[in-house]
Order: structure tokens, then C-alpha cells, then sequence
């Protein structure tokens, strides 16, 4: 017997319950109406679950499981070197004439354990902070941003989108360069979600995000922010004459309108007191 369970979220739900000690029925019997069972729910696209196994959403005239059909797919559009603003933060493309000084400052506030897990050591004066800001910005494979805050008008971070792949609609947030003046504040947050929410208007279907195996709190930052862990890469770079395996998360637009939801609740500015403190943790609003 086949029994068809109303669905509690998004997705449907099957279960076959087996009735083998009923006598009326042969084995053919069962397999013939199993497959039309499936059939009949994979036309409408959707994913079938059987006692914890995910099935493909389609059989292909050769028999095999095939993945979604993705509807008029050509390409996400450009990312650009456009300001993105935010209520505590704005994004500016960066510039080492308007942004290396202040860069500097803040990264001074800091000591060399900011910067273990980053491909860069600590720039030691604005020269040298200019001098490592251009090399972003010349490379044309980078969408480079200067994180400013709202509140003194100051460049106290950078991120940038890399390892854009148009025509597959995947983008990673990566240079994730925090000063101390934003480490744990709501601008860290905010920053991410205007780059999330800029990659996922601009059409790109997966957001990724990398970080050494070893920098623990970068992946609990991602998590939180909702970013789903896929696995280690192994042996993936070397970094300053160390190995580095390297954590891959990432979040995809069928994930987009929950956390953007989430994350705007989060960034409201009643969830703030006076000081600036959170009055709700982000996972609260999960």
C-alpha cells in the first residue's frame, strides 16, 4: 500500500509502507505501482524523500536520475565596483589614495594574531598598507570593497567578491580583512549580508566562502550567518610555507529568502540598545 504524507514545509514527503502479508499482491505488482507512484509526483518537480533518501527529482529517457532543470539559465549579470550602502556601514570600492590611511589606523589597533590565517602579513605603515590595498585593486579578478562606517565615515575593513563564475551563477566572499573596530559589531554583519544580497539580485545561484581549516572562529562567523558547511579540501593551498586545508560553505538562492529575512530582523535597529548591543542573538530569529 501506498501512502501519500501532506508535506510540512516546502518540500513533499513520501512514505511507502509495505504491506507484504497481504495476499492479493505479487512482487510486479508492487514495483509497477511504486514506479507510477513516483513518476506522477517527479513530473511536478519536486524531491521525494524514502524513509531518508533524497531522490532526484526526474528519470531521464535512458533511465537514470537526473538533477533540476534550471528554467531560461544563461548567466548572472557583472558584480561592479559600485557603493553598497547599509544602515551602519557602507561599502565603497576601494582605493588606496582615500582608504590606506585610515585602513592602517585600524588595523593597528591589532597584533599579528589578526592576521595567522590570511594570505597577507600586517602592513606596517600607510605605505605599506597603500602598497597591499593596490594590488587589490588592479586585479581585475577581484570586486574589492572598503568596509566604512557609518557613524565616523572611516574604512576600518575590506571583502571582496572573488572567484566569480558568471556563467555557473557562483561568487565567493573572500579578503575578508576585519580590523578590531569591527569584529564582532553589527557592521561585520551588515557587511556580508549587502554583499549577499547584491551577488543574489545580480543573479548568481551559490555564494561561497572559504576559510583555513584551522580558523575555527571564521567558520562558526559563516554558520551563523547561515552559511552551510560542504567539507574540507584537503591540502588545498600553502600558506605562508604552512599546509592549508581549507573549509567550504557556502549558501544558494532557494536559502536567500530565509536569511535575508532572518538577518534584516537581526540588523533592525530595535534589536539594538543604546551601547549598540544585541538584544536577540541571530539565531533566535532562526
Amino acid at each position: 500500500m501506498l501512502r501519500y504524507v501532506r508535506p510540512t514545509q516546502e518540500f513533499l514527503k513520501v512514505e511507502i509502507l509495505l504491506c507484504l502479508c497481504h495476499p492479493g499482491i505479487t512482487h510486479a505488482a508492487w514495483l509497477l505501482a511504486a514506479s507510477l507512484f513516483v513518476r506522477f509526483f517527479t513530473c511536478y518537480n519536486k524531491i521525494l524523500t524514502f524513509q531518508g533518501v533524497t531522490a532526484v527529482p526526474e528519470i531521464n529517457h535512458h533511465g537514470q536520475t537526473v538533477n533540476d532543470i534550471v528554467p531560461d539559465w544563461k548567466c548572472a549579470r557583472v558584480l561592479t565596483r559600485t557603493p553598497l550602502s547599509g544602515q551602519y556601514c557602507r561599502l565603497e570600492p576601494l582605493d588606496a589614495d582615500r582608504h590606506a590611511a585610515d585602513l592602517f589606523e585600524a588595523y593597528a589597533l591589532g597584533d599579528d594574531s589578526d592576521w595567522t590565517w590570511l594570505a597577507s602579513t600586517q602592513p606596517m605603515s600607510v605605505e605599506a598598507t597603500a602598497h597591499w590595498v593596490l594590488g587589490k585593486v588592479m586585479d581585475d579578478e577581484l570586486v574589492p570593497y572598503a568596509v566604512i562606517d557609518s557613524g565616523t565615515g572611516r574604512a576600518v575593513g575590506l571583502v571582496s567578491y572573488m572567484a566569480i563564475e558568471r556563467m555557473q551563477g557562483s561568487v565567493e566572499i573572500g579578503h575578508v580583512t576585519w580590523s578590531r573596530r569591527m569584529k564582532g559589531t553589527r557592521i561585520g554583519t551588515e557587511t556580508v549580508w549587502l554583499l549577499l544580497k547584491n551577488a543574489f539580485e545580480h543573479g548568481y545561484r551559490r555564494l561561497e566562502w572559504k576559510c583555513d581549516s584551522m580558523n575555527v572562529a571564521s567558520r562558526k562567523a559563516a554558520e551563523r550567518l547561515g552559511f552551510v558547511w560542504e567539507g574540507r579540501l584537503r591540502q588545498k593551498l600553502v600558506r605562508k610555507g604552512r599546509n592549508r586545508d581549507s573549509e567550504m560553505l557556502s549558501m544558494i538562492d532557494r536559502e536567500w529568502p530565509e536569511r535575508d529575512a532572518e538577518l534584516r530582523a537581526w540588523l533592525a535597529a530595535e534589536n539594538f540598545d543604546g551601547e549598540g548591543r544585541q538584544v536577540k542573538r541571530l539565531e533566535a530569529f532562526r
